[in-house]
């Protein structure tokens, strides 16, 4: 009786077990088809960059086109986001003539080639989970990056979240304008350049902000 009653008793307890195992299973693209798109609000969204040469330094904005933000239950989990770089503006210069001079030469092709490429995108591959950041930043936002048609591969911190339909994420991604092709006034391809040297990284503080 032993003997017919271990086997039935095993087959019982997988037989329990099996629902559970089930349910936990992933199969290829049921992660993607459990997200949802969140839709950019370019109007709530901001883009600022700021430029250091040796002399000093310039800042400014862009606006955002358009984009989604792809949700997972409670976190963002993806992303793409487009540009319009024709909306570039300085705003620490007031002087009417100088502003229009920089952004024209921003514009050129010593620089971002606007008139070739008037939009930028970011395409967001993974977002992981970041502690002890000193200042405020939950995550790790890791994405291709293109600019002048090149793309690469970034990282940065951010602070990420969603709540009440509304996905929101903000911080400051370091970009390295020499691996778009910008290497106007950089020290690292022209080293006799002096006082006149830009320096190659330039930074993007942005605050996104989409909604279901």
């Amino acid at each position: 009786m032993k003997k017919l009653f271990m086997p039935a008793l095993l087959a019982a307890a997988l037989f329990a077990v099996s629902p559970a195992s089930a349910q936990k299973k992933v199969t290829p693209g049921s992660e993607k088809a459990a997200s949802q798109s969140y839709a950019l609000q370019p109007q709530l969204s901001t883009l600022g960059w700021l430029g250091k040469k040796v002399t000093g330094q310039h800042n400014g904005n862009v606006q955002f086109k358009e984009g989604t933000v792809l949700v997972r239950g409670s976190q963002i989990v993806g992303g793409t986001f487009v540009v319009d770089m024709n909306s570039l503006k300085v705003e620490d210069i007031k002087e009417a003539e100088y502003n229009a001079k920089l952004v024209g030469h921003l514009r050129s092709e010593d620089f971002f080639s606007i008139d070739k490429n008037p939009t930028s995108t970011f395409k967001i591959t993974s977002v992981t989970p970041l502690k002890g950041d000193a200042n405020g930043n939950n995550a790790t936002v890791t994405g291709d990056l293109t600019i002048k048609g090149i793309t690469q591969k970034i990282s940065f911190p951010a602070k990420v979240g969603v709540k009440g339909g509304v996905a929101s994420a903000s911080g400051t991604a370091t970009i390295d304008r020499t691996k778009f092709d910008i290497k106007y006034g950089s020290k690292s391809f022209f080293e006799s350049i002096g006082d006149k040297a830009i320096m190659d990284e330039f930074t993007m503080s942005f605050n996104v902000i989409a909604k279901k």
